[in-house]
Formats: structure tokens, sequence, C-alpha cells
């Protein structure tokens, strides 16, 4: 018997021997690795941030040893989520302004600014900024005046944004600071007036007249804010943000945190068209620090369908005579464009409109060589005409959307474009089939952060409470492994960052999520009641529940 027992510690001597040692082993779990094959594994193991092997519980818990093991209890795994569209500076910032999401009337937002008011004893001179207001929710579905602002805040200046960033209201106190007064214009926006008085309402370029003299808070006040924004990002399975729009300094803030191990979030930056930008990267090139990536520069080439600021062909549906506008001349975009060209810079354009994104499509074709991988984007893509579809085939341009965007304009967006029309709007599946892949994001804070609403709103097309019957314009309805892929792998392959995450497999980086829910199995209205347990960075759990 003892020899028995000394052969079988002999044994186990050298089993352990031949293992290899890892940091981390997680096994006992469905694992989506969301590779070429989209591959369905039980457990992988992590060495030095990086996903080691891939594969059964038996084939891994045989050949590696880890000090730290994760029995994941048959929950799911998915590689981490990547937001391909989002402003995640913005949504920082915008924890400490007034909420006005969801209102119901302009007197709940002005009852909300009160409360804010109160709550930071604001003093007098001193801004309230807010953001997420959406006439489209009222009962009253007009732009709102500046008459009840005026009354209640007459010694603050006000600006609040509405939901999409493309519109907002200003108070006489705050345009006073503008130096703004009736008759005044400005390229690629609106002053609007009624009876040669402001209303208050800036329409796109206009809005930076005001937002130009808020004073710009400490840097030292604002990293809890940024703090908190990442937190709530981990706490949805987000490991990895495309942030769109960004100037230097802002860029400079970021990587400071970041240098100094108080952010941990994977950032891929597209830089503002900005002139002090331009001076600055062009000269640098892209770039990528830790856990930053210089990729790309942003246009703007409209507006928002919700502000009737995105151009189209024809006037809308709603306000005939009216088609928008472009937010710059076209002179503009072809020269931003040709500088961004020679020094392998991505454009990323933003287009929402038809004949925004007819203009951005022909100035991309016109530089682009056929075959080429350059992957140019269109963010967006709201309104495709059918005619120029075959431009993202044939010039391998990237059509970046964010699936929320049609379950929350599905409601007004027919009033705007008309029953033909709205055929060729949110086409996500006819914009994947032209170079079978898509980028996924969410354009937070002008949607919710959540990438499960982001599946949901893909694949089902409904609101939550299952609206409308069938789904909205279903026949453009992602299916669950394109939509999972849209946010993960090609989202990561959107920023040429596909070798080093978007999937759990060897080599790639250590992200990823782990849910109590199998959104690739389970009923549709299972997805938006999915719950985060865990998330992982290079193999480092950042939130747990």
């Amino acid at each position: 018997m003892k020899k028995l027992k000394w052969l079988f510690w002999v044994f186990a001597v050298l089993s352990c021997k031949s293992k290899m040692q890892v940091d981390l082993i997680v096994h006992n779990g469905t694992v989506y690795s969301v590779d070429s094959l989209f591959t369905i594994a039980q457990a992988f193991a992590v060495k030095d941030g990086k996903i080691e092997d891939v594969g059964s519980n038996d084939q891994i818990l045989d050949h590696y040893t880890a000090d730290s093991v994760l029995n994941a209890q048959q929950q799911t795994i998915y590689p981490g989520f990547i937001d391909g569209h989002a402003h995640f500076y913005g949504y920082a910032m915008s924890l400490q302004e007034v909420n006005l999401v969801g209102t119901k009337s302009w007197d709940e937002c002005i009852a909300r600014i009160q409360a804010f008011a109160e709550k930071q004893r604001v003093q007098a001179g001193e801004w309230i900024v807010g953001n997420g207001w959406d006439q489209n929710d009222w009962v009253d579905k007009v732009f709102p005046g500046k008459e009840l602002l005026d009354k209640n805040f007459p010694q603050n200046p006000v600006l609040l944004s509405r939901i999409d960033g493309h519109a907002a209201i200003a108070n006489e106190a705050a345009l006073n600071k503008a130096h703004i007064k009736s008759g005044d214009t400005v390229q690629g926006g609106l002053i609007e007036t009624k009876n040669k008085k402001l209303t208050g309402i800036l329409i796109d370029n206009a809005i930076a007249r005001v937002s130009a003299m808020i004073p710009e808070p400490a840097e030292d006040s604002l990293e809890d804010v940024f703090l908190l924004a990442e937190r709530n990002c981990f706490a949805v399975g987000l490991t990895g943000i495309t942030d769109c729009g960004l100037v230097k300094k802002q860029v400079d803030f970021l990587e400071r945190l970041q240098r100094e191990n108080k952010l941990r979030m994977r950032l891929t930056i597209m830089l503002s068209d900005d002139p002090g930008n331009y001076a600055h990267y062009l000269r640098k090139g892209p770039y990528t620090a830790e856990r930053i990536h210089i990729a790309g520069f942003k246009l703007f080439a409209d507006g928002a369908l919700g502000s009737r600021g995105a151009c189209l062909l024809q006037p809308y549906n709603d306000k005939p005579g009216w088609s928008g506008f472009l937010l710059d001349s076209v002179s503009h975009y072809t020269k931003a464009l040709r500088q961004i060209l020679q020094l392998n810079f991505q454009a990323c354009t933003h287009a929402i409109g038809d004949s925004a994104n007819r203009m951005i499509l022909e100035q991309y074709a016109a530089l682009l060589s056929r075959g080429n991988d350059r992957r140019w984007r269109v963010e967006h893509a709201q309104v495709v005409d059918s005619g120029d579809v075959h431009f993202f085939k044939e010039y391998n341009i990237i059509p970046s959307v964010q699936p929320t965007h049609a379950t929350s304009d599905m409601y007004w967006a027919g009033d705007r474009l008309g029953g033909e029309r709205i055929k060729n709007a949110y086409a996500f599946k006819r914009l994947l089939q032209q170079n079978n892949w898509i980028v996924l994001g969410t354009d937070f804070p002008v949607e919710d952060i959540s990438p499960f609403k982001t599946f949901y709103a893909a694949v089902v097309r409904k609101d939550a409470s299952g609206y409308p019957e069938g789904g909205f314009e279903p026949r453009n309805a992602l299916g669950r492994e394109e939509a999972l892929r849209g946010m993960t792998i090609w989202a990561a392959k959107g920023n040429f960052e596909e070798q080093e995450k978007g999937s759990i497999e060897k080599g790639k980086t250590a992200d990823f999520v782990i849910t109590d829910t199998d959104i690739m199995q389970c009923d549709p209205l299972q997805i938006l009641r999915t719950q985060v347990t865990a998330t992982y960075v290079n193999g480092e759990k950042f939130f747990s529940r």
C-alpha cells in the first residue's frame, strides 16, 4: 500500500511539472471565441495578459496550471465588447451636467434644471450646461423657445444640447456671451429666429459660437468623472471604445490618465477635423501606445435627422422645401481627405442624409483605388440612396453603424423621410453585404452605453416593449453571429486592430466578459435583461457583480 501511495505521489509531481504555468485559467464556461470559424469552447488559459490557449475543459486543465483558476459555472463568455463609434470623453463630461434624457416635455426639462441648480448650489453668473432633450419624445414635437430659460435663469448662461448633439438651445444670457444677435448667419449651421427675434435654437455649427464661451474645468477636477465613466463601461462589458472627434488637449489628458494607470479602458481615437490636430498629428502620423491608438480623423458631412440637419437629396417629407445642409464646402472635404490619404490615416466621416452620403462616397472614390485596404469609413451611413450603395464594395469603404439609432428614430423617421425613402434608411444588412463585415457601435451618450441594446436593436429591431410587430424594416436585421462579430472582431478590424483584440484566440489580449445569459441562444426579450458578472482586461478583473 505504501508503495502504491509513493508511486501515486511521484506521478502527481511529474504530472504537475509537465504542465505549463500560466497566470489564469478560465474553465467550465460557454466560450464564444469569435474566431474565423466561430468556435465555441469551454476554457482558456491566460499568460502575461494574453490568451495562451483555448479549448475544452480537459485540454486546458490537463496542460496548464495557475495560481488563479476561475470556474465560470457554465456562464457565457465573449471577447470584450468594443464600441465601434462612441464619445467616451463626451460621456464622461456629461456625467457632471444636467441630464435631460427621457424628459417628456419642455416643462420637465426646466424642472430638472432647477433641481440641478439647487443641488449644485449654482451661483449667479455660473454656466448651466445640460444634454439629452429630444422634442420627438414630447407631446408637442417642436423645438422649444428660450422664454422659460430667460425667466427662470436670467443671471446664468444656459446651454442645453439635444440628444444628438446637433442642436441646442441657449438662453439670452448665453447668447449675449457669444455676441449672437438676430440675423446672424453661420456656414453649416442655423441660428433660428421667429419674427426677427432669437428663439435660442442653434443647429450644428452655430452651437460652437456659444459652447466656445464655456470655461474649461481644471483637469484635476475631471479625473473622478472619467473614472466613473470607465466603471460604467466596464459594468456593461465594454473593454474597448472608439472615441470620435477629439482635439489634442483631450487626447493628451486621456494619455496622461493611462500613463498614470488611472484609466485602463482601451481607446482608439478619431481626431476631430481641426486645424490644430492637422498641424500636430499629420507630422507625427498614426501611433499606438499601451492602451491608446490614434487611428484617423473624423469629418462631419452633415447634421442629424432628428433636428433636420441631415442633408437630403430631396426635401424633408415633413418640411417641404427644406433639405438640410452640408456642414462645410465640398472643397474643404477634398483638401482634408487628400491630407489624410498622404499620411496613412483613416478617414471617418459622419454622414446621415442620402445627399451627404453621396458626396462623401464620391469623394472617397475619387481618391481611393479599387481593392485598397485603407478602411476609410462612413460613420452612421443612415440614409444611403440605393444607387450609391455600390461604392462601399467597389472601394472597400466600411459602414460604421449604430443599431439603436434605428429603434430610437423609428417612431418619427418615416415622417421625416416618407414611405419610399425610409426603405433606404438604417439598412444594416444591405450595408453588411457589400464587404461582408460591418462595424457596430452606440454613439453614446447619444444612445445608451449598453452593448446588449446594440445587439437587440441589430437583431430584433424592436423596442423593449416589442414594438413594432415584426420589427422595424426587418429585412435589414442582422443575424446573431453577425451582430456579435460587429461589436467584437469587426469593431477591432474597423481600426486595423483585429490581430490584437476582438476575439478569444492565442496571442490576443485577454479581454473578455462573462454574462449570466447566452445572448446567442436566449429568447429575444432576455437579451435586454442580460447582466455582466465580470469584465477582464489583459486578464485582470476590473468589474464583478
